[in-house]
């Protein structure tokens, strides 16, 4: 078991890398100016346990009401831990991914309304880059069945692709992170601009928003364009980058965590039919040093609740909501990849502030929180580990 030291006042923040879920993809350009972060914590340090070590981790989920943790591989797999008996799971029937830049395997997910119900015959959804014609190549979601006949082996069966973002060239900003609507009846999936930027503010395609689907895939019936001729009526809302955390709050409001360019990363209280403004405005620039106008210059656009600059590079978001850090309850808690760190954001009504940032000593890819108010937490990169974090 190894101990982290707690928050320090003065932290010494590595210059970032600017927004990308990959060292090694296009969004590498360095940023400078420091970040002005408050010491605020828990008391005590971390005492992080060290359960192994993954291919890749893109995304980390608990299934709900077990104490069993699943972590997609970038390159195809999934695995499971099961922390109630300190067992390996494993799963079969995978999908066909495309790997290569920023695609590959995605996020996974669990309804919540399932969590009494036996492990096998639950819905699994998850998320993957596609290949398609002419080079092209898309994010989907894609709903299965687990059938697991013991405890260290779940086949996911039946498998079919429920939603496809709109294919174009490249392999970055997919997005693709799924949530769940508190109410249970719906999906919402971020689709990403595809780093091609003006699709974002074209409403007649699906790229550089945030979607809302029934649990079956369909567009919802009464989402905000569903009456537009011409619009992509899956679309919740647009204005969008590259989301890389997708959360709802303990009011039922949902937020996004999103990648900025140099600079500008941004946390959004996300509203129904709303315009986000990318690339119109960004608290960024271009990576070539072009000036794009600040949220603060437009009242046509939604602003964030937070920018960062330099960038966090985030991960995956959750809301805390255990007991094991009481003075966390509420809080935002996202993975920041360039930063190093778990970053801790308090919400105060549509307004957010970042309070604390945990140093972790690598890329942090996800975060989620298990049954006992125990976070779990996937590093990035090959050999990436999974760790279990309690007060130390």
């Amino acid at each position: 078991m190894t101990h982290f030291p707690q928050f320090a006042t003065t932290l010494a923040l590595a210059i970032g890398l600017a927004s990308c879920g990959n060292a090694a993809s296009v969004d590498t350009q360095p940023v400078s100016s420091p970040t002005v972060t408050d010491p605020a914590a828990f008391d005590g340090d971390f005492a992080i346990e060290e359960i192994g070590s993954y291919a890749e981790p893109w995304a980390v989920a608990v299934i709900p009401g077990t104490e069993i943790v699943v972590v997609t591989e970038k390159a195809g797999g999934l695995k499971g831990y099961d922390a109630a008996n300190g067992k390996a799971l494993f799963f079969t029937g995978a999908p066909q991914i495309d790997y290569g830049g920023q695609g590959g395997m995605g996020d996974v997910a669990f309804q919540p309304s399932e969590a009494g119900a036996p492990l096998s015959g639950r819905a699994i959804y998850l998320s993957w880059a596609e290949a398609g014609e002419d080079n092209t190549r898309g994010a989907v979601v894609g709903r299965g069945t687990l059938s697991c006949e013991d405890h260290q082996t779940c086949a996911i069966e039946g498998l079919k692709v429920i939603w496809r973002q709109d294919k174009v060239t490249g392999r970055g900003h997919y997005s693709h992170r799924i949530a769940f609507s508190p109410d249970g009846q719906h999906i919402f999936v971020a689709s990403g601009d595809r780093q091609k930027m003006e699709p974002a503010q074209d409403t007649t395609n699906n790229l550089g928003s945030i979607v809302r689907l029934a649990l079956d895939g369909t567009p919802a019936s009464d989402n905000p364009l569903a009456d537009r001729d011409g619009a992509s009526v899956d679309i919740w809302s647009w204005g969008h980058r590259n989301i890389l955390g997708l959360a709802f709050d303990a009011q039922g409001r949902l937020w996004d965590m999103e990648h900025g360019p140099r600079g500008g990363d941004e946390l959004n209280l996300v509203r129904r039919g709303a315009n986000y403004g990318w690339p119109r405005v960004s608290d960024g620039m271009h990576y070539d040093g072009t000036p794009i106008p600040n949220h603060d210059t437009s009242d046509a656009y939604a602003r964030p609740a937070i920018t960062w600059t330099p960038v966090i590079a985030p991960g995956s978001m959750i809301f805390y909501r255990g007991a094991l850090f009481p003075g966390m309850q509420g809080d935002a808690l996202i993975a920041g990849l360039s930063s190093n760190a778990i970053i801790r954001v308090e919400i105060d009504g549509a307004s957010a502030r970042e309070v604390a940032r945990y140093p972790m000593g690598t890329r942090i890819r996800g975060v989620t929180e298990g049954p006992d108010g125990a976070l779990w937490v996937i590093e990035d990169g090959e050999g990436g580990r999974l760790l279990r974090l309690t007060p130390g």
